[in-house]
């Protein structure tokens, strides 16, 4: 209870803390703590497509011809002994891929006949083979991808980018999250992969609903105004920052700052979901005209609109790409779901001219297996693939990184990395590199020691940079 009245001068007038917590306010009310690069970005802003379930790499980006003339036949016995599974299936067999690889465009790089519209953009795109990790099952290896760790409770690097850089837009949050599936539900780390962890709560990214309320309890409640809204929310403010000034606590910060992003939200929101100035040849461009195609295309068309905003991390999530059995069917399902509205959303962005600064991964946490799973009750022809961290694909677009491009290599199997492997610290630093953060200098103290998104490892992968 508060017994006495307590003006913004009175705040201000009590010392440096006051003064001190106006500006931890300010800044995070901006959505950065640096708010500015290390040198000179290439790229301004990310959308980050992540296939949750790790997608078959040598079904879709990583053709290995040489295994149908060993489809059935027992892997060789070094791999075999090699490879634990995963999840207990049996891994003997080679499981040949059925798909079709063609070379695309000028720079000749093969897809699978899965990604049609995917293969149409083959000259803008730089696919990495030669991708590693350590972790086998879903929530480290999903934590370790975008966490840095393989453990819960650390910052996201959409959390790490917004922390560094600021955010761009005043109406929007800097962080944005859009989530789809395949009708099985998301899966695996869920939320913490979009957390702030051990930061503030203001770096965290926001989910973004693609229909109703874009942010849930976002509507201004029936018969409040804009100015009673507008009041209260000057009185709470007054309130957090006395309570702030008591306690030093810089989360009450992020509070007042949230509130206020909020407050801005409800009108920049609705906007932002309104497509009416979207020509029809866009809506279908996306596939927004068809069940199928509807979902992750509209997130990927809101990833657009998000970062002409200046929204400055976008993370779109697929789930579920884990296909321990019936691999055609669900894959053939999945790129079906994600494949148009992908390419639309690197065309969209080259037509516009914000390809160029906008940098777009599409990526999976880890591979698959090369050998066939079989598990108990799955009839021959439904055999799946089991988690596979040795080697597995990705690609990226623009902001910087080489057109029409492949990175490293697998073995003829697609089991291990042959030359220039690139680990997932490698990526995450060439990410922050692109947008001219220095991921060894960019840190945060925490419980006495300073935490990088990379920990102390990764390198940037130069050979990937135009």
């Amino acid at each position: 209870m508060i017994n006495s009245p307590f003006s913004r001068r009175d705040f201000l007038a009590r010392g440096s803390h006051g003064f001190g917590a106006m500006a931890l306010w300010h800044l995070l009310a901006r959505g950065g703590a640096a708010a500015e690069p290390h040198f000179a970005p290439k790229a301004k802003n990310v959308i980050f497509l992540f296939m949750m379930g790790g997608p078959s790499h040598v079904d879709l980006f990583d053709p290995k011809p040489k295994m149908a003339a060993l489809h059935g036949q027992p892997m060789p016995a070094s791999l075999v002994q090699a490879k634990k599974s995963a999840t207990g299936g049996v891994l003997e067999t080679v499981l040949a891929s059925p798909r079709k690889f063609a070379h695309h465009g000028q720079s000749g790089i093969e897809f699978s006949d899965f990604l049609p519209h995917t293969a149409t953009m083959a000259d803008d795109i730089c696919v990495i083979r030669s991708m590693h990790c350590e972790q086998s099952n879903h929530d480290p290896a999903q934590l370790l991808l975008h966490c840095g760790t393989p453990l819960f409770g650390n910052p996201s690097m959409g959390s790490w980018v917004n922390y560094g850089l600021g955010s761009v837009s005043q109406n929007m949050p800097g962080y944005m999250v859009l989530t789809s599936d395949d009708g099985h539900g998301l899966e695996g780390a869920g939320s913490s992969l979009w957390s702030s962890g051990f930061m503030p709560s203001t770096y965290r990214g926001v989910t973004f609903r693609n229909s109703g309320d874009p942010v849930l309890h976002l509507s201004r409640p029936p018969g409040i105004s804009v100015a009673t809204q507008r009041a209260r929310l000057d009185a709470l403010r007054d309130l957090n920052r006395m309570h702030q000034q008591r306690t030093g606590d810089a989360e009450i910060a992020s509070r007042i700052a949230s509130y206020e992003m909020a407050f801005r939200m409800q009108s920049a929101a609705p906007e932002l979901l309104d497509f009416k100035d979207e020509s029809a040849a866009t809506r279908a461009m996306y596939g927004l005209d068809a069940d199928k195609t509807r979902a992750f295309g509209t997130n990927c068309l809101l990833a657009r609109r998000m970062v002409e905003r200046g929204v400055r991390f976008v993370h779109l999530v697929q789930s579920t790409w884990d296909h321990h059995s019936d691999l055609n069917g669900r894959l053939a399902n999945n790129c079906a779901m994600t494949d148009q509205g992908a390419a639309a959303l690197l065309k969209d962005l080259k037509q516009r001219g914000l390809l160029d600064d906008t940098l777009v991964v599409w990526a999976g946490e880890f591979g698959r297996t090369p050998m066939g799973e079989v598990r108990r009750g799955i009839n021959k022809g439904k055999e799946g693939r089991d988690h596979h961290p040795n080697a597995f694909s990705l690609w990226m677009a623009g902001g910087g990184v080489k057109r029409g491009h492949v990175h490293g290599a697998t073995d003829d199997f697609g089991f291990n990395v042959a030359h220039d492997p690139v680990h997932v610290h490698d990526l995450q630093a060439t990410i922050l590199h692109l947008l001219g953060i220095n991921h060894e200098q960019l840190t945060y103290r925490h419980a006495g020691r300073d935490y990088r998104l990379t920990d102390v490892f990764g390198k940037v992968v130069k050979d990937v940079l135009a």
